[in-house]
C-alpha cells in the first residue's frame, strides 16, 4: 500500500514540475501571433519577433511536384527511318518520363498503348497498335514476361507485316528491362490463336 502512495507521491510532483515549467517559460509575458500579426501579451522583455507570423516559408523550388520520375522506352515505327518498311519487326525508340513505380513494366507498356505524342508523329514516329487496348496482366517470372492484353490488340487486325510489327512493339518495350529476357503475348488467356495474318 505504501509503494502505491509513493507511486502516486511521485506521479503528482512530476506533474506539479511539468505544469510549472511550462508556465515558467511560456509565460504570460511574450508576443502571439494572431491572424497573421503579432500581438503583445503581457509584458514580454524580448523584442517584437522580425519573422513573418502564420506563414510558413518554404524554400522549395517553383515546382513542387515531389514524386520521383524515371525514364523508359517505348518502341514505334518510324516512316522516316525506316520509308519503305523492309523488315515489319524494324522499331525505333522514343524515351519517355514516368512516376517512378515498382510496376515499371506495366507503366511502361501503358506508355506504348497510348501511342505516339503529336511530336513523335511529326517526327515520323507510329504505332501498329490498335487504340483502347487495355492490359489484363503482367506478369514476369524467370526472365519471361508474360503479359494478357483483351481483345483489342487483335481488333480487325490484318496482314502478317502488322501482326509482326505489333508483336515487336510489346516485345522490344519489355526486353529493355534486364529482368526480361522473353515475351509472351496472350489475349484473354489465349496465346496460340492470337495476332493471325
Amino acid at each position: 500500500m505504501n509503494k502505491t502512495i509513493l507511486i502516486i507521491l511521485t506521479i503528482v510532483v512530476a506533474l506539479g514540475l511539468v505544469i510549472f515549467g511550462i508556465r515558467l517559460w511560456s509565460g504570460e509575458d511574450n508576443w502571439i501571433c494572431d491572424d497573421g500579426k503579432w500581438i503583445k501579451h503581457g509584458n514580454p522583455s524580448a523584442a517584437k519577433p522580425n519573422e513573418g507570423c502564420g506563414i510558413l516559408l518554404v524554400n522549395q523550388p517553383a515546382n513542387t511536384n515531389t514524386e520521383e520520375t524515371m525514364t523508359v522506352k517505348v518502341f514505334f515505327g518510324n516512316s522516316i527511318f525506316d520509308p519503305e518498311v523492309l523488315d515489319c519487326q524494324k522499331n525505333f525508340s522514343v524515351e519517355r518520363t514516368i512516376l517512378k513505380t515498382e510496376a515499371v513494366g506495366r507503366a511502361t507498356l501503358e506508355e506504348l498503348l497510348a501511342g505516339p505524342t503529336d511530336a513523335e508523329k511529326a517526327e515520323g514516329y507510329f504505332t501498329s497498335i490498335n487504340p483502347g487496348v487495355k492490359i489484363q496482366s503482367l506478369v514476369v517470372a524467370n526472365g519471361v514476361a508474360n503479359v494478357d492484353f483483351d481483345e483489342q490488340l487483335e481488333f480487325q487486325v490484318g496482314g502478317s507485316c502488322r501482326v509482326a510489327a505489333i508483336a515487336s512493339e510489346i516485345r522490344e518495350t519489355l526486353k529493355q528491362f534486364p529482368t526480361v529476357k522473353d515475351v509472351v503475348i496472350s489475349i484473354n488467356g489465349r496465346t496460340e490463336d492470337i495476332l493471325q495474318p
